[in-house]
């Protein structure tokens, strides 16, 4: 303004030259009053005589100064009092036409100004009379931002509403016109009782035409005023962004099992319709917008802007690429809060996961997402009321679903680690994995099928360092990767393999896997093994033929087992009825090297028993010589029928020591509790309960003193309720061999051996010493014990808790002997 003001000295001293004055006025007019009838000629003259006198170069901030003056003196005033009047206007339809009428007659106050600038500018181009300046350009340039600068520098916010209220109006009446009044949309109220679903008036009074002819008109007002980014940006991005999340939550949310992609690329070309009209400049109101045959969105995370003299089709393609950027980051917020019952539901969902990988490659919330997915794992997942199978299904799932996300598995690498860390506390974690393996599980069918499948990853290839791909294959992993494992193991991991990995080695599933086999072989009554060597076949090629050699022993020995009673009974056959042994027994012989630990129990079986097991041993050492049998009779099972005086209950598979309990009873009617333990040899609280099963079939009772008698006869009631009662064994099938936890206590009490020697001839050791020598030094069973570090530090606190050991600054020693 400094230089304005000089300017404006320096002129009145030229003006008061003699003629000077006249002319400046004279040309002045012809600049601000259109109607003007100065012919070229006189004005051309003019000019000439201005820029003798050096006076032609200040006609431009001459008329950008009385612009401005202009402006603030009446022009903006009338404006904001134009838009608020009258205030007690109710009607949408009324405030509309006020919102419009403000405009046009802002644009009428500054069309003659805008009409001097543009003559000025094409003297300036001509140079009449020698004048040089911007041009037309340029001055309407300086022009069009001080009208913004006085104009819009603290806007009310009653501008703001009412564009808004006006441009939500003009939306609804072109979508209803365009055949796509949606269903349950906030922006349009539904056709009940005559009322336009575009305009929201009566049918008799609807204004929907009327509308779209006023956005038309003020479109092109903003874009003559240069207005329209300024005006009209905030308030269709808050409609568009509205928009989205309302289509979002009525369409997609809690559904996972089409995409919505497609129509929403439909939807869009729609709303591009609206913003055609809204942003209609007056070069090319009614250009064509180019529509991409498929989605493909830039990011542009900014509100679109529309700059001087650009083109409606460009400034659609940047509204397109803004509404893409903002449905993809919408999309993914709301799909990252349903992850986890995404998971849950995969395959499903498959469609959910497919959209929410093409909107994730777009958006940067890859962090965003694991840091949900991790803490809802950890708080719907990971508790103590989930059951281990229940966490397994999930883990199993979420292997399935984030492969499909990530093909790089670094989100699975990520999230789940909460998962794999919290199922290695979980004692029963290895048998429910195994259960699955072999199909025991219930509900579980992944596993099964996942071992079955055609083309199974070998875990040898698994643990090699060779990667052994072509190397122009190679892709780098993302910032985001643990850098643990190669890019390609994590990629070739197959379901099996990442469970396996759970606990760093193999070995541990095998030894569970000889748990379970063997209980299934001790419960078998006839020797049918299919399914078991299936099995054994399948993990063969995962797991590598040496590490599943003693299940393969295990089935041998079913096999000889039937070979060996099939030529026993026939030798028994061939005897006298006075040679018949009292029991016709069968036997499983097991080669004791090769099967887990078996339970021990003291049972002392009845003489008939115990007869038949030693005329078997007999010809089983007539048979193999050089070998005999140690019998387990607390494991097996007998089929007995039990005769009672008004009944008969046959076909009874029970145990043995419920079978030598009966027994006992048919040499004397009553039995303590003391004298049954004594008999059976085994411990009263075990033999009272397996008691408990005679009495709940009617067989036996219990009276005073604790002495045990037999029902001879019951109510026809309990015969006709027990008549078709099968017994098939305990009440609870109890596991023959031992279980995991009491596997590995027994291994520890070996590693507290060696410990010990190693302390007691070294004096001190710290805790990686320690575990490196017995990693060298500590073989047992069928392979290698082996134990972690983190497993042997909590081992040896507790021996240090016990006062067993010595710790001080990391380094262990016995305590000395007093």
């Amino acid at each position: 303004m400094e230089e304005a003001a000089m300017d404006s000295v320096e002129m009145s001293g030229s003006i008061s030259q003699p003629g000077v004055a006249e002319v400046w006025e004279t040309v002045t007019a012809a600049l601000v009053s259109p109607g003007c009838s100065e012919s070229e000629q006189n004005l051309s003259d003019s000019l000439a005589l201005l820029c003798d006198q050096g006076l032609g170069r200040l006609l431009g901030g001459w008329l950008l100064e009385t612009l401005q003056m202009r402006l603030s003196s009446s022009v903006v005033p009338e404006f904001w009092s134009g838009l608020k009047q009258p205030e007690n206007e109710l009607e949408e339809r009324g405030r509309a036409w006020v919102l419009l009428t403000t405009f046009r007659t802002l644009l009428e106050r500054l069309e003659p100004f805008l009409v001097g600038l543009e003559r000025l500018g094409t003297w300036q181009d001509a140079g009449h009379g020698g004048l040089r300046g911007p041009g037309p350009g340029g001055l309407q340039d300086r022009a069009f931002t001080i009208i913004r600068a006085l104009l819009l520098f603290s806007p009310a916010p009653v501008l703001q509403e009412r564009v808004l209220e006006f441009y939500s109006r003009t939306f609804s009446v072109y979508i209803n016109q365009e055949g796509e009044a949606e269903d349950g949309a906030e922006v349009t109220d539904g056709p009940e009782g005559g009322v336009c679903p575009g305009c929201g008036a009566q049918m008799q009074q609807c204004w929907c035409q009327e509308a779209l002819t006023q956005l038309q008109e003020l479109s092109y007002i903003l874009s003559k005023l240069q207005l329209l980014e300024w005006v009209s940006s905030e308030a269709v991005t808050s409609i568009l962004h509205k928009l989205i999340e309302q289509r979002m939550e009525q369409h997609c949310r809690g559904e996972y099992e089409r995409s919505f992609l497609l129509e929403f690329q439909e939807w869009l070309e729609l709303v591009l319709g609206w913003l055609s009209k809204v942003f209609a400049s007056e070069a090319d109101r009614d250009a064509p917008v180019d529509a991409p045959s498929t989605p493909s969105i830039p990011s542009v995370p900014s509100t679109p802007s529309v700059q001087a003299g650009q083109s409606a089709s460009s400034v659609l393609k940047q509204w397109r690429c803004h509404m893409h950027q903002f449905f993809c980051r919408i999309y993914v917020n709301m799909r990252i809060e349903e992850l986890f019952s995404i998971i849950r539901d995969f395959p499903e969902s498959k469609a959910a996961i497919e959209d929410l990988k093409f909107c994730l490659e777009r958006t940067n919330q890859r962090q965003q997402l694991l840091t949900s997915l991790k803490s809802a794992f950890e708080s719907r997942l990971l508790h103590p009321g989930v059951h281990t199978s229940d966490i397994l299904t999930v883990y199993i799932s979420a292997i399935k679903a984030l492969r499909e996300l990530d093909p790089s598995m670094v989100i699975l690498q990520v999230a789940c680690q909460p998962i794999r860390k919290y199922l290695r506390t979980r004692e029963d974690t290895v048998r429910q994995i195994v259960a699955g393996l072999t199909g025991d599980a219930e509900g579980c069918t992944d596993l099964a099928s996942e071992l079955s499948r055609g083309d199974p990853v070998t875990l040898e290839m698994q643990d090699s360092d060779e990667e052994g791909n072509d190397p122009e294959d190679w892709t780098p992993d993302p910032t985001d990767a643990v850098p643990d494992k190669t890019g390609s193991k994590r990629r070739s991991s197959d379901i099996i393999s990442l469970l396996v990995s759970i606990y760093g080695s193999k070995d541990i599933f095998i030894d569970e896997y000889r748990a379970i086999l063997a209980d299934r072989l001790l419960h078998q009554l006839n020797y049918n093994t299919a399914r078991e060597i299936r099995n054994v076949e399948l993990l063969k090629l995962r797991f590598g033929e040496s590490h599943m050699h003693y299940c393969e022993v295990m089935l041998k020995d079913m096999a000889d087992s039937r070979r060996i009673n099939s030529n026993i009974r026939e030798e028994e056959s061939r005897l006298g009825e006075e040679e018949q042994p009292p029991l016709s027994l069968s036997a499983i012989i097991l080669s004791s090297e090769f099967w887990p630990s078996l339970k021990e129990e003291k049972l002392e079986l009845p003489a008939v028993a115990c007869q038949a097991m030693e005329a078997y041993t007999h010809r089983y050492e007539k048979l193999k010589a050089m070998r005999t049998l140690s019998w387990k009779p607390h494991l097996g099972s007998v089929t007995l029928d039990v005769e009672l005086e008004d009944r008969t209950l046959t076909n009874l598979t029970v145990s043995p020591i419920h079978a030598a309990i009966i027994l006992h009873f048919q040499d004397k009617s009553s039995w303590t509790l003391e004298e049954l333990s004594g008999k059976l040899g085994a411990p009263k609280e075990l033999v009272h309960r397996k008691l408990a099963l005679w009495q709940q079939h009617g067989v036996l009772r219990e009276e005073a003193a604790g002495r045990y008698y037999v029902v001879e006869t019951g109510s026809s009631k309990e015969k006709m309720e027990r008549g078709v009662m099968l017994i098939d064994s305990d009440e609870e099938r109890d596991s023959n061999t031992t279980t995991q936890s009491e596997q590995r206590e027994e291994k520890l009490q070996l590693f507290w051996a060696y410990i010990q020697a190693m302390l007691t001839n070294l004096d001190s050791m710290t805790l990686d010493r320690i575990h490196s020598m017995l990693r060298m030094f500590v073989a047992t069973g069928p392979v290698v014990t082996e134990m972690d570090v983190n497993e042997l530090e909590a081992f040896l606190q507790r021996k240090v808790r016990e006062h067993q050991l010595m710790v001080s600054a990391g380094v262990y020693r016995l305590p000395k002997a007093n």
